[in-house]
């Protein structure tokens, strides 16, 4: 489970919980609108449904669970991975890497392994695993995408909300101070909840995914470039230069001490 994740949700909900617990006076009650929520849940999930396909709806549990695991290969561990296979190449042909095969965990270098393994033309090879790469990042914007809606339109049904409200409000000037005051409540309250949905839940679940498919990509385009050089039977010492291009320099001295 990612830690950072845990660590920014429990601040999260530290911190609202306790000024609404200071401003109710511990009268949390007040904080909950059935009205708003059936306005900014309701609102928000009828536009996700209408601005993306079911098929990728069906995987928002998936995108939820990259936010809160990340079971993707660190930098450090493709650099060692691909500098061992490297080596057992060079010193034992290509062939012998197939007994590697089982203990490989990333499915994008177990298929390029076997390509190569199997004899596979080297264009063939890196047409098929950039096609790859092109098909995850393509999965990776959906989930992006998701939580960009729920970031972009969750506010704006929380204003619909409070233009209801006031309208309400309006409505019934001169009446009953208590409906005055529930509209009133409607009307503020959600505007509350779509801020928080969008700038306390939605927006940093997006920004997080995202960077980890940006980190994810340079990963696998480092395993390609490993398995290209493997195919051509480069030194081990070129794959690792080849690989750690992606690296930055100040960091690139760390890079070779792990993966050493």
């Amino acid at each position: 489970m990612d830690k950072s994740s845990i660590i920014g949700i429990t601040l999260g909900v530290v911190c609202v919980s306790f000024v609404c617990w200071r401003a109710s006076e511990g009268h949390l009650a007040m904080f909950y609108s059935e009205k708003g929520l059936i306005m900014v849940l309701g609102g928000t999930i009828s536009v996700l449904f209408m601005a993306m396909p079911l098929s990728k709806l069906r995987q928002v549990p998936g995108y939820v669970k990259r936010f809160m695991f990340d079971r993707r290969m660190s930098l450090e561990q493709t650099v060692s991975t691909m500098n061992t296979l490297s080596e057992k190449a060079r010193r034992e042909g290509i062939l012998s890497l197939e007994s590697d095969l089982d203990t490989i965990d990333d499915s994008f270098l177990k298929q390029g392994v076997r390509m190569v393994v199997d004899g596979t033309d080297e264009e063939m090879v890196e047409t098929t695993l950039r096609m790859e790469i092109v098909a995850m990042q393509e999965r990776h914007r959906s989930g992006k995408k998701f939580f960009d809606l729920i970031k972009l339109y969750a506010p704006g049904y929380g204003l619909v909300a409070t233009l209801i409200g006031q309208i309400g409000m309006f409505g019934n000037l001169g009446g009953d101070i208590e409906t005055l005051g529930n509209l009133l409540a409607i009307a503020v309250i959600a505007t509350m909840y779509g801020a928080l949905l969008a700038n306390g839940i939605a927006g940093p679940m997006g920004d997080k995914l995202s960077m980890r498919s940006n980190e994810e990509l340079m990963g696998k385009e480092m395993m390609l470039q490993g398995i290209l050089s493997i195919q051509t039977g480069e030194n081990p010492r070129a794959t690792q230069e080849r690989m750690l291009a992606f690296v930055p320099q100040a960091s690139r001295q760390n890079f070779i001490k792990k993966a050493a």
